[in-house]
């Protein structure tokens, strides 16, 4: 359980890192060059570790795949380009909030229901009040900023 936690933690640092660098070479590029360049970097680096530690012969396993399993790449391109866009709109902490939430909520949507292969877990009212806290937090955070900036201009 800790080295989920610790990698979990890992997982939302290299996030965060990812969409500040993402926002900067967009300022320079453009949403589409920037979106091919960190899909297409981390397709170079994915592929050379996968051969480097898992060898070849894993490639084979791929053909036994769900063929829906494949849009997940597609997928990766909409996560790029609208985490891009956000961060430029709102900045990056209120974006990435938004983002974790967002990810928090359709989780739990799709754990109860047991979608898209889950084990179906069995929604509660804690794990609603949980997002909605969450939800109230990022609103107190938001809201909070805007009378600070106002009162120190």
């Amino acid at each position: 359980m800790l080295a989920g936690l610790v990698l979990a933690l890992i997982a939302g640092s290299l996030v965060s890192l990812q969409n500040i660098f993402n926002n900067r070479v967009n300022e320079k590029t453009g949403s589409w060059s920037t979106t091919t360049l960190v899909l297409g970097m981390g397709f170079v680096a994915s592929f050379g570790m996968s051969l480097a530690v898992e060898g070849k012969g894993t490639f084979a396993a791929l053909r036994n795949m769900e063929p829906w399993y494949w849009i997940s790449g597609l997928i990766g391109v909409g996560v790029v380009i609208c985490l891009v866009q956000a961060t430029k709109l709102l900045g990056a902490t209120f974006a990435i909030s938004i983002v974790m939430t967002s990810q928090l909520g359709f989780a739990l949507l799709w754990d109860s229901l047991g979608w898209l292969g889950l084990e179906k877990v069995p929604f509660t009212m804690n794990q609603l009040i949980g997002v909605l806290v969450i939800v109230g937090g990022i609103l107190v955070f938001k809201l909070g900023g805007k009378r600070e900036q106002q009162e120190t201009a």
